[in-house]
Order: structure tokens, then C-alpha cells, then sequence
């Protein structure tokens, strides 16, 4: 009887496990859900009552699925190494992103719909109806591929899926000859310049800071001296960068002031960095895993501007095509000088980042931060000033690039420069006892403890290829897949529409 009892217990035990997953489960996507159904009614009294208003709401119901999109993939490339490197939990990330990502686009965001609207295509040779259509079949299309790429755990560029549907839809309504194929060209091209140039940029950060202070016997004071240093570095490339970059739709100074306004931040970031380096190493022990968290709070801080700079940037890839789409109803024809952006359509692309960011972001982040390879404070650092500095090297230089591969080539950068490293040493490369370079811990090592020493950087240290594969592929197929899929979409929404 007793027996029985139990075994009816333990049933009823489990169907509750069972039904707890399972109502976890289903309420990301019944928060999503109830966004959305938010999202159509807001637009419907924003926009107003005229004849055109339902395909303002249906636009805008996938403007919201496409933000909520953008939070789940996107965001993972700037707090997915804060949150791999341990320096900030998983809940303190989605905070802080979604605060700050949010607090970028209704700031700074909306500088967003020219390339979209005269750039990809050229509109003239369409007609209202076309363009709009091109519009929401470009939008939904990319949506549901980057929730696809979510799913399977692949960060892929949101800019790549638009112009992908973009020029899917475009070439299905008016031809091949409606696309601007030098600027699919450059698009492209920024498939191999943009991770190879985030890889090779935090790779020399990260060997700046070995040579100045991880490598030094004298770890702290290195750390006194240096850790400053790099912190007005980002300090200033990151004023120079969200001036540029981020806060561009509100103010553009000139190039003078823009440097100036660098150099003074780089400055006052040294100022404050001093004493707080001074503070917090005084009961330091002399080890890298202790000087590395130094580069803690910095990168926190990296991560919540490269947030806003993001949220300021990519709005644009929600709300750009149903900014193009409320404009071209307002005007009546599809040549657009330039898209007005009302305050409830950024307003949609704010709200559905940060909330797509709290519902699915952290199976992404955890692929970036976690899964790629190995990250500590200092590599993670590089790996995050390296987004900046790479974005501004560019942009100086005229390159197209694109900011979701620049940032996961950092992290490929420091992976691959740490795997060099550590294949280097233990090939038994001999370094002079008295070397002030030497890392103690890598000296008196026998022949057992360099066997060790090798098998565990094998199992720890490498780049995981897999995931190299995968996200490389991904990358690739983003914007063939993504113009595929929005001519199908197209051509759906050609026959119900008649």
C-alpha cells in the first residue's frame, strides 16, 4: 500500500515538474504575443483613422516581431563577453542592455531609413503599392530569419537580413535592375573585412596588455601604471565613437571638436581611473587572474555604451521599413528624400529590443560570451574596445562593415591569438630565467607538468571550431536566405492582395 502511495506521489511530482517547464516555457512567447497585440493597437491610434490604417497596424505588428528579433540576436554581441568573462551576472546584463539599448534608439535612434529607401533600390520605379509591399515583405522576411538564426544559435547581422529581404522583395516587384548592386557589393565585401578586422584589432589590445602588464613580474605596479592608460584609451575612443555613431541624429559636431571632445574624456577617464586602480589594488595579490579583474568595471561600462550605441544604430532594423511604409501612405508615392520618423514608431523599436533582449536574449549571449572560447576580464576588454575602435577605423577609411561581425571576430581574434600563444609555449620556446617578461607560474615546469599543461590548453584554451563553422555559415547565407524568403513573401502577398 505504502509502495503504491509513493508511486502515486512521485506521478503527481512529476506531472507538476512537467507542467511548470512547460508553462515556463510558453510564457516568453505569450509575453511576446501580448506585445504584439499591443503593438497593433497603439499603432492604430497613433496613425489615426483613414483608409490606409490596417496596413499601418499590420506593419507595424511585424515591425514589433522584427524588434523583439533584433533584442534576442543582436544585443548578444555587446554583453555576451561581460557576462563569459564572469564580470557581470546573466540578469545584470539584460538589465543594463535593455536600460541602455532602450535609452539609445528613443535618444539617438532613427537616423536610419535612407539606405533603405534610396540606396538598395531604386524606388522611383515603383509605385506606392509596390514599395509598400516591398517594405513589409523585406521586414517580415528578415524577422523570421533571425528568429530562425536565434533559435539554432547563430548571432547573424539584422542589417544583412533587411537589405537581404529588401533586395529579395525589390527584385520579385520591379526586376533585377530596381537594385543598386555596387552597394550589395560592398555589403558582401564587409562579410570578410569586418570580423578579420575586429579579430586582428583585439588581438593586438590583448597583446599590448600582456607585454605592459600580465607578463611583467610586477604585475600590480604594471597594473598601476597601465590599467589607467586603457581606460582613457576607451573612454575616449568610445566619446569619440557615440558622438559619431550614437548621438549623430541629435548632434554632429565637426571633426575638431569631435577629437577635442575625445581627448578630453580620454583624460578625465584617466584622472578617475587612478585612484580607483591605486584603491583596489592594495591588498592585490601579484596574479593575473587577480589584476584582471581590474578590467572589470571597465568592461561593464563598455558593454552598457556599446548598448546605447547599438539601440541608437540598429533600431533601424525594426522600424526602418515601417518608417519607409507610414511615409510613403502619408505622401503618396515612393520617392523619398528622406523618412520622417514619428515618436511612436521609435517608440515600438525601443520597447520590443528590450523586451525580445529579457524574453530570448540569453541563449545568444551565452553562444558569444561562453561558447566560442574562454573569457577573463582583460580579453573580454579587448574584445569590446576593439567593436569601437574597428567601427571608427572604418568609417575614417570608408569600409563597409558591420558591427554583429566585428564584434564576434574580436572574440574569434582573441581566441586564435591565445591558441597561438599557447602552442608557442609549449613547444618549449626556452625564455631567460631572468627575463623580466617571465611568468613565474610558467617556470621550474617538468616534462609531466608541459604534457599537462598541453592537454589542458587542447581541451580549454582552443577556439571552438564548431561554432566557428556554424556562425561563419550563418553569416554567409544571411542575406541570399533572407532575399529568397521575403520573395516568397512577396509573391504571398501579391496574390491575397490581389
Amino acid at each position: 500500500m505504502a509502495n503504491a502511495l509513493d508511486k502515486d506521489l512521485s506521478q503527481v511530482q512529476g506531472i507538476e515538474s512537467a507542467t511548470h517547464n512547460l508553462s515556463r516555457s510558453l510564457a516568453a512567447p505569450g509575453l511576446a504575443l501580448v506585445f504584439l497585440l499591443a503593438v497593433g493597437v497603439w499603432a492604430s491610434f497613433a496613425f489615426g483613422q483613414s483608409p490606409t490604417t490596417y496596413v499601418v497596424v499590420i506593419g507595424a505588428v511585424i515591425a514589433g516581431y522584427m524588434a523583439l528579433n533584433v533584442g534576442a540576436n543582436d544585443v548578444a554581441n555587446n554583453m555576451g563577453p561581460a557576462v563569459g568573462a564572469r564580470a557581470i551576472s546573466m540578469t545584470g546584463a539584460l538589465v543594463i542592455a535593455a536600460i541602455f539599448e532602450a535609452a539609445g534608439a528613443l535618444l539617438a535612434g532613427g537616423d536610419v531609413v535612407s539606405t533603405v529607401a534610396r540606396d538598395l533600390l531604386t524606388v522611383p520605379d515603383m509605385d506606392s503599392r509596390d514599395f509598400i509591399m516591398v517594405m513589409m515583405s523585406a521586414l517580415l522576411a528578415s524577422a523570421l530569419w533571425v528568429n530562425l538564426a536565434t533559435y539554432i544559435g547563430a548571432p547573424v547581422s539584422t542589417t544583412h537580413a533587411v537589405v537581404g529581404g529588401v533586395v529579395g522583395a525589390g527584385i520579385m516587384a520591379a526586376g533585377f535592375s530596381v537594385v543598386a548592386w555596387p552597394m550589395i557589393g560592398s555589403i558582401a565585401a564587409s562579410w570578410v573585412i569586418s570580423p578579420v578586422m575586429g579579430g586582428i584589432v583585439a588581438a593586438i589590445f590583448l597583446v599590448i596588455v600582456r607585454a605592459t602588464i600580465t607578463t611583467r613580474l610586477d604585475k600590480i605596479s604594471a597594473a598601476r601604471l597601465w590599467v589607467p592608460i586603457f581606460v582613457a584609451v576607451m573612454t575616449g575612443v568610445f566619446a569619440v565613437y557615440l558622438i559619431t555613431k550614437g548621438l549623430r541624429r541629435i548632434w554632429a559636431p565637426d571633426l575638431p571638436l569631435t577629437v577635442l571632445l575625445g581627448l578630453v574624456f580620454a583624460a578625465l577617464g584617466w584622472f578617475c581611473a587612478m585612484p580607483w586602480v591605486r584603491k583596489k589594488s592594495l591588498h592585490m595579490e601579484n596574479r593575473k587572474k587577480h589584476v584582471a579583474a581590474l578590467f572589470r568595471l571597465p568592461l561593464v561600462i563598455a558593454a552598457a555604451l556599446l548598448s546605447f550605441a547599438h539601440g541608437a544604430n540598429d533600431v533601424a532594423n525594426a522600424i526602418g521599413p515601417l518608417a519607409a511604409v507610414v511615409t510613403s501612405l502619408e505622401s503618396g508615392h515612393s520617392e523619398i528624400a528622406g523618412v520622417a520618423l514619428p515618436f511612436w514608431v521609435l517608440a515600438i523599436g525601443a520597447v520590443g529590443i528590450s523586451l525580445g533582449l529579457a524574453l530570448f536574449g540569453p541563449r545568444l549571449i551565452k553562444t558569444v560570451g561562453e561558447n566560442i572560447t574562454r573569457l577573463n576580464e582583460i580579453r573580454a576588454y579587448c574584445a569590446a574596445l576593439s567593436a569601437a575602435v574597428t567601427v571608427l577605423i572604418a568609417s575614417a577609411l570608408g569600409m563597409p562593415v558591420s558591427s554583429t561581425h566585428i564584434a564576434v571576430g574580436a572574440i574569434f581574434g582573441v581566441g586564435f591569438l591565445r591558441e597561438y600563444i599557447s602552442r608557442r609555449d609549449m613547444e618549449g620556446s626556452a625564455v631567460p630565467a631572468n627575463s623580466r617578461f617571465v611568468d613565474p607560474d610558467s617556470l621550474n615546469a617538468t616534462p609531466e607538468i608541459a604534457l599537462a599543461n598541453m592537454r589542458k590548453a587542447e581541451r580549454r584554451r582552443l577556439v571552438r571550431r564548431q561554432h566557428v563553422y556554424g556562425i561563419a555559415a550563418a553569416w554567409i547565407v544571411t542575406v541570399p536566405a533572407a532575399a529568397i524568403l521575403s520573395a516568397v513573401v512577396y509573391l504571398g502577398m501579391s496574390a491575397i492582395i490581389g
